[in-house]
């Protein structure tokens, strides 16, 4: 099935993801595990991460990424996989990071 961008719904490891490139992320995010360097291990992952978006403390929307990502270091990042910019999210992001004071990692 393919939808409006051309992404085709992938599945890995039981769980279905919105592309195959998001897809192929999940499984690089399961090979970190391996990793011996603790701020490239990757200890723990949530896909679909629901984050409220506010704008003096009214809830405007709701930003969902495809990853929040933590390392063996302590650190986390929010890691959203992409092929097309579409404003909305350009829009959400921006929000995001003035709200949140952090960077989306984009792939």
């Amino acid at each position: 099935m393919y939808n409006k961008y051309g992404n085709k719904r992938t599945q890995y490891n039981g769980r279905w993801y919105a592309s195959k490139k998001e897809a192929e992320h999940a499984a690089t995010l399961d090979m970190q595990r391996l990793a011996t360097d603790s701020s490239q291990k990757v200890v723990g992952v949530i896909p679909q991460y629901r984050i409220p978006l506010e704008i003096k403390g009214i809830k405007i929307g709701t930003y969902v990424a495809d990853f929040l990502v933590s390392f063996a270091d302590g650190h986390q990042e929010i890691q959203d996989v992409k092929g097309m910019r579409t404003t909305i999210y350009k829009l959400k992001k921006k929000i995001f990071e003035a709200q949140y004071g952090e960077k989306i990692i984009e792939y």
